[in-house]
């Protein structure tokens, strides 16, 4: 298998990975090195417990959230994959308590591999303004 049939596999892998939150599955994708930032979290979070760390707050927070892949776009050392993530309001969500409202928005993310397949940086386009927008917050 090729560098980029291997990051295909690896994304849908990780699909799989946040939407049951599946610790075992984040160690096997996620650089334990691999750091990052969030507005949920003042501290920057490693590897496959720190990302999915934000994950868990996104449940309390959307219990349903789900994300599916719309596309992406796919190089030896990363992968542009554009997201719908959609569910429903029903915990509260840092300073914003629980509305009941359900949301579905696209958003994009840039995810970077190392050698041996594992993510190793997460940049996203649009990130929570999206749902921010989604939940009427702005």
């Amino acid at each position: 298998m090729n560098k980029i049939e291997r990051n295909k596999k690896n994304i849908e892998l990780f699909k799989t990975c946040i939407n049951t939150n599946d610790k075992d599955l984040a160690e096997k994708l996620i650089d334990a090195k691999a750091e990052f930032q969030s507005l949920i979290s003042d501290e920057k979070l490693y590897g496959g417990a720190g990302y999915l760390s934000v994950v868990d707050v996104m449940r309390k927070s959307f219990s349903d959230i789900h994300w599916e892949i719309v596309d992406t776009a796919v190089e030896e050392n990363k992968i542009a994959v554009s997201w719908i993530c959609s569910g429903t309001h029903d915990g509260d969500f840092m300073k914003f308590p629980a509305s009941g409202k359900k949301f579905s928005f696209g958003c994009m993310n840039f995810y970077y591999f190392n050698e041996e397949g594992k993510i190793i940086k997460d940049v996203a386009a649009q990130g929570m303004a999206g749902l921010f927008q989604s939940l009427g917050f702005m």
